[in-house]
């Protein structure tokens, strides 16, 4: 059995019993002899590589630099010594870069400073572009105040001069042929006011732009967990001059309801900058398995700005790195190939995935029976989540066969606590849902705050974030070094062990006779990464 280093810093059985993990699911694999292999300290030694390649980068490894970089050639040159097909995937994205603290005053006619960077205020969406403008605020049409239910989402801004081709928000834009527009009565110079919901944000932005809009705020919907700031992305260089932010529903909610009554005047600042960059996604392939039934197990390479992401995702990067060398010493012999990738450029938007998939022929998409995704898994104030294949305890379904792989980790876990997470679009799982290959995986919790319910399965921190250190510099290995990341780290890395080998051996399809397309509930806007609480 392997060691448990956690266990050295508990000092309660009865906790350790609570923990303990359920027996093997009655699939006909015996993931133990893997599991024993796959160890805390052998995936400790990965994000300590990367903390060392961190740190001689300004402290952060993000795409396309040389943390990222120095963290991609060891990956490959682990893989590629362990005898697995290793290739690698170049691809460039622009790059964004904010310099100064964003403003979004009221300045008429009340004077209100909305905090930046803030739940409760504001923030600067990746790819916004960089101006400083006083202008007045002009609300877009279909706003919807008080929010609909949760399944009538607000279509603000959606309808304009431009649509997006595609679903799930991974589409083009192109130009609107006619139709409504939210904008018609827009006045030019103006800041546009728009309502998130049913589209992206970038086609929100792109039909303001060309409205005419000096800038733009986009506020959230309002209802149950749609209320507070989020750092959103607009995927990519709309305009050089136009400021957007995203806000919280009670800033917008404020702002509209001015707007209705008379002149409301905002100044809003940000100061960015976007540059073109070259990065890759490492690729490693077992010899063996066959190749019209392939596993892909994922998890991003790359950090925020920031800091060196050493949970984020430095645990899913070396947890998968660790599987893959330990199958390859144990000299399994896997009856479906087993794809390991590790993507860049996840903090920007997902973009290596996204890449990754794009690239794939529809033969290729049909010999993917399942994508495991592993991003974050060693919180230091964690919870153990598994996603929502069958949407019962999210609403958020994923294609077809999704619910077989949250069964594996379930069954896998048995009594052991676990709780549903959705297909909410935050990791590389999005880009493979939206053409139909089933996915699922296991999350220890980001800028979530831990429920006193919560505390009392797992210990920890009420009211704390499940990882206090969620895209900042102090996501590092010193700070991933305590009891629960390690415990969580400990259990999280068994869990992936064995569905990885459940799915590498099984002979039966992951997903029945087809792929569906997932469930018309999710939404794939990313979130992005520059929100602070």
């Amino acid at each position: 059995m392997k060691t448990k280093l956690y266990r050295a810093i508990l000092v309660s059985t009865a906790v350790l019993l609570a923990i303990a993990p359920a027996a093997l699911a009655d699939n006909g694999v015996n993931s133990s002899g893997l599991r024993a292999a796959v160890t805390v300290a052998g995936i400790r030694a990965h994000q300590k590589a990367f903390q060392n390649f961190a740190k001689a980068d300004d402290g952060t490894r993000v795409a396309g630099f040389p943390g990222h970089e120095d963290s991609a050639e060891y990956v490959a040159d682990k893989a590629e010594a362990a005898g697995y097909d290793v290739t690698t995937q170049e691809f460039t994205y622009d790059f964004f870069q904010e310099f100064a603290t964003p403003i979004l005053d009221q300045t008429a006619p009340n004077s209100v400073s909305y905090p930046a960077n803030d739940l409760a205020g504001f923030a600067t969406m990746t790819y916004s572009g960089s101006a400083d403008v006083t202008a007045l605020v002009q609300a877009t049409n279909d706003i919807v105040i008080p929010p609909g239910a949760a399944d009538n989402t607000s279509n603000s801004g959606c309808d304009g001069d431009f649509t997006e081709v595609g679903a799930g928000g991974f589409g083009n834009i192109v130009a609107d042929p006619g139709g409504p527009d939210d904008f018609a009565s827009f006045t030019p110079g103006s800041i546009a006011l728009i309502q998130r919901g049913t589209c992206t944000f970038a086609l929100k932005a792109t039909n303001a732009l060309a409205a005419g809009a000096a800038g733009v705020i986009i506020f959230n919907e309002g209802q149950p967990g749609r209320t507070d700031a989020f750092g959103g992305t607009l995927g990519g260089t709309i305009s050089a001059t136009l400021p957007v932010v995203g806000a919280a529903f009670s800033v917008g909610e404020e702002l509209y309801g001015l707007t209705q009554v008379g002149n409301v005047t905002v100044h809003m600042f940000t100061d960015t900058t976007t540059t073109l960059e070259t990065t890759r996604n490492v690729i490693a392939e077992s010899p063996e398995g066959r190749t019209d039934r392939v596993v892909v197990v994922g998890a991003h390479l790359d950090s925020v700005p920031e800091g060196p992401g050493i949970n984020d995702n430095g645990s899913g990067s070396g947890t998968i790195l660790e599987i893959a060398l330990q199958m390859a010493a144990l000299d399994i012999q896997p009856s479906n190939q087993v794809r390991f990738i590790w993507f860049s450029a996840e903090e920007a938007g997902l973009l290596g995935s996204d890449f990754y998939v794009s690239q794939l022929t529809t033969r290729q998409i049909k010999d993917i029976a399942v994508m495991l995704n592993f991003d974050m898994v060693g919180s230091p104030n964690y919870v153990r989540f598994v996603y929502d294949g069958d949407g019962s305890g999210t609403g958020t379904v994923g294609p077809n066969g999704s619910d077989v792989v949250e069964d594996v980790f379930l069954d896998y876990f048995g009594p052991t606590p676990t709780e549903p997470t959705a297909f909410d679009g935050r990791s590389d799982y999005g880009p493979f849902i939206e053409v139909g290959i089933p996915a699922g995986g296991l999350f220890t919790g980001a800028e979530e705050l831990k429920t006193a319910a919560q505390a009392a399965v797992y210990g920890g921190t009420v009211g704390a974030q499940l990882d206090p250190c969620y895209h900042l510099a102090c996501d590092t290995f010193k700070g991933t070094n305590t009891a629960l990341a390690l415990q969580a780290l400990d259990e999280m890395s068994d869990a992936a062990a064995h569905a990885v080998l459940t799915f590498a051996l099984t002979t039966s399809a992951v997903n029945g006779t087809d792929k569906g397309t997932g469930g018309g509930s999710a939404d794939f806007e990313y979130l992005g990464s520059s929100l602070k609480q």
